[in-house]
Formats: structure tokens, C-alpha cells, sequence
């Protein structure tokens, strides 16, 4: 049957060989029988850089042009773990790198997809270092830093990160229901797929009169967690993770 899926926060690191295995075998034994995939963001837990000599992104890199080179094209929107992959990294994975957001056709239905911090509006800090860490002039200075002094950037930033989430409440750090509403008009659309929040779920609501539906992608933390879109129905699916 004909179907897209779509993946998002997986956070591979070496410190997570099960989840890295998971990933591989869903690309070697699901993703090819796909008619596309799309990786909503944060496939990495964290991204310094395409001239990174790692073990883990090359393996992911060969996972992908494997995929596309079968027939089944990868397209890839930038989470906020792993926003400056570039280029460089596209090319030799193989895979298409869209916008932030992106209107795609779905079997007849147009549909908005993005990774979707940017629809968390009620967490403000985040918004400013979201904004900050966007500029291209200051991303062009960080890709010149020696890799290691990236790393110990990106590792400071990592542990604020986690130190704050501890000292937020979980409604502030979901979405922001008016701010998907206002997407969804601007885009034109019904429909919308995002990852980020780590809450799976598909949410019914109505849209200016009209049936909408918010798609929430899973992390891979505990479990594989895959949406399965074909002509006639959404489903969220979970994996195990071995190991």
C-alpha cells in the first residue's frame, strides 16, 4: 500500500548504540518500501559541523543514500539539536533539505510540516536563543572554531538546556494552540506534522469551522517512534530498541 513516513527526534549519539540500531534497521527494512521520508529534525543530538569525522554520522549518511539511491527519497528539516547540517552532509547522505516549513501534498491532502519549536511561543528564553543561534553571521564564526572547541561549546549548551527544562513546566515548553492555528491559516492547509514536543499524538480540533489535525511525532528515547501516512489514514507506530 502506498504510504510516506516520517521520523524526528531520535537524539543519535555514540552514548545510544540501541537507538542508532534501531534507526538502522528501520532505514534497511522499512524506509525503502516507503514512497518518501521525511525527517522532522533532531535526528542527532547535537551538530557541529559537516567536517566532523564521525563514526555515527557517516553511518547515517550511508543509511540514507542507500535509501534514496533505492528509490525512496529522504528530505530532512533542521531540528534545533541539529540546525547546521549543511550541505556537505546533505549531498553525500544523499537527501533533500527543505525549510523550516514545508507544504507538502499527501495523497490529496495538503499538508504543513515542520519540527516545531518554533510553535512553542509561551517559552520565551527559548525563542530568543532560538533566534540568536539562527543568525548566519554567528554560525559562519562557530563552522570556523577548531572541532574541539566546538565540542565544548556544544556540550555547555547541551547541559543549560537540560538544567532548564528542569525549571520549566511542560505547558510552557508545548506548543502554543493559537500559533499552530495561525501556521495552519497561513499556509492555507488542514493538516499539520511536527516533532520536538516528544508527545505523540494526533489532535482533532476544529479550524475556522473546518475539521483540523495536529500529528505529533515521538523521541526514540525509550521506544521507535514512527507516523505512517497512506490515501486513507494517519497511524502512529512505535519500534523496540534493542540492547
Amino acid at each position: 500500500m502506498p504510504h510516506t513516513l516520517f521520523i524526528a527526534d531520535l537524539h543519535l549519539s555514540p552514548g545510544r548504540p540501541d537507538i542508532t540500531h534501531a534507526f538502522l534497521a528501520f532505514m534497511r527494512d522499512e524506509a525503502p518500501e516507503a514512497d518518501a521520508l521525511y525527517v522532522l529534525g533532531d535526528l542527532f543530538e547535537f551538530w557541529i559541523g559537516d567536517d566532523e569525522p564521525s563514526v555515527l554520522n557517516r553511518q547515517v549518511a550511508a543509511a540514507f543514500r542507500a535509501c534514496s539511491q533505492g528509490g525512496t527519497p529522504v528530505y530532512y528539516i533542521h531540528g534545533n539539536r541539529d540546525f547546521m547540517i549543511g550541505r556537505r552532509f546533505a549531498a553525500e547522505a544523499g537527501m533533500t533539505l527543505l525549510p523550516e516549513h514545508k507544504i507538502i501534498d499527501l495523497y490529496g491532502t495538503p499538508t504543513l510540516i515542520m519540527h516545531g519549536d518554533s510553535l512553542c511561543t509561551d517559552d520565551a528564553g527559548y525563542q530568543r536563543f532560538r533566534r540568536i543561534t539562527r543568525l548566519g553571521w554567528l554560525q559562519w564564526l562557530f563552522l570556523r572554531l577548531p572541532l574541539k572547541k566546538r565540542m565544548g561549546i556544544a556540550e555547555g549548551i547541551r547541559g543549560r538546556s537540560a538544567r532548564s527544562k528542569q525549571e520549566k513546566s511542560l505547558t510552557i515548553m508545548d506548543v502554543n494552540q493559537g500559533e499552530v492555528e495561525r501556521q495552519l491559516r497561513n499556509a492555507g492547509v488542514q493538516r499539520l506534522v511536527h516533532g520536538h514536543t516528544h508527545r505523540p499524538a494526533i489532535h482533532e480540533f476544529a479550524l475556522d469551522g473546518q475539521p483540523a489535525q495536529r500529528l505529533v511525532l515521538g523521541d526514540w528515547y525509550t521506544q521507535g517512534s514512527v507516523l505512517r501516512i497512506g490515501p486513507a489514514e494517519a497511524e502512529l507506530q512505535s519500534r523496540e530498541l534493542e540492547g
